[in-house]
């Protein structure tokens, strides 16, 4: 059950992957709402950029440029975050990367870095800033699933394992907060195909062809739709509901019913209906 709406005006919300795609239009979107903002990323001219817009709107921002796989430097961002702000009240995880390729064909580095990326960082942020935002009187963690921690396609073992890791992580400390009577509700975040740089900045298999990566290229131009900022307002207004999960987009709102429906399944009917869409063959 969604706790009570909150006021995000003076807020101070903590975000991850803030330089560009779906942290820096909630990063706008949010300051745009009258929340201050605390960003993070590894790429310092992005992180500018979103601070500069994100100031226009009258709020203070501060920048964090570090790289969440970094333990110290992410231990030691949440007490940064509280020194410049004097609070927090929301933790956005929501940096990551991708990496497509079949089990076999990406190697365990690879596939250890992209569990440390989207799953260990959100781990260790959470429990670096938990404490904090349990001062408050009411406190959100928000983290970044994707359509493929409810679903899981061929190609995208690493991807799948790390979202789905995130999915169950959030949802098993949600309810430990709610039995402790915490102020903090975690919400999780499924966004379908939104027009973000993620598939084109994935990290890439060694032994991929030329051929698999154009196809590769080619669908997810067709697939990833979604302008960035529609999916900020539609995640920012699930934050002000205190939503426990928000599905961002019909693609998602789909796939849900379709794994409801036919739990073991309900690949092949989706990879139809992205042939259909797509004109290609899915993965």
């Amino acid at each position: 059950m969604a706790k009570a709406a909150w006021n995000l005006k003076g807020g101070v919300a903590a975000i991850t992957g803030a330089g560009s795609g779906i942290g820096a239009a909630l990063a706008l979107e949010l300051g745009r709402r009258g929340m201050h903002l605390a960003l993070a990323d590894r790429h310092t001219s992005a992180l500018e950029t979103t601070a500069e817009q994100a100031r226009r709107t009258g709020i203070k921002v501060s920048t964090h440029a570090f790289d969440v796989t970094d333990r110290a430097m992410s231990a030691a961002w949440a007490q940064a975050v509280v020194a410049e702000h004097g609070r927090v009240t929301l933790l956005v995880n929501n940096a990551g990367i991708a990496l497509g390729g079949t089990f076999e064909q990406v190697d365990a580095a690879d596939f250890d870095l992209l569990m440390d990326i989207n799953f260990g960082a959100p781990v260790r942020l959470t429990r670096a800033f938990l404490p904090l935002l349990a001062r408050e009187p009411a406190a959100q963690i928000v983290n970044v699933s994707s359509v493929l921690g409810i679903v899981a396609t061929p190609g995208q073992t690493a991807y799948c394992a790390s979202k789905f890791a995130l999915r169950g992580f959030s949802e098993s400390l949600r309810h430990e907060l709610e039995a402790a009577g915490s102020p903090v509700q975690v919400t999780v975040v499924h966004p379908g195909g939104v027009r973000t740089a993620i598939a084109s900045s994935a990290k890439i298999p060694r032994n991929a062809t030329p051929a698999q990566l154009a196809e590769a290229e080619e669908r997810w131009k067709k697939v990833l739709v979604m302008p960035p900022a529609e999916a900020a307002r539609i995640i920012a207004d699930g934050i002000a509901r205190r939503e426990p999960r928000v599905l961002v987009g019909e693609d998602a709102k789909q796939a849900v019913f379709l794994q409801r429906l036919m739990p073991v399944g309900y690949w092949k009917v989706m990879a139809q209906g992205i042939a259909r869409r797509t004109g290609l063959k899915a993965a």
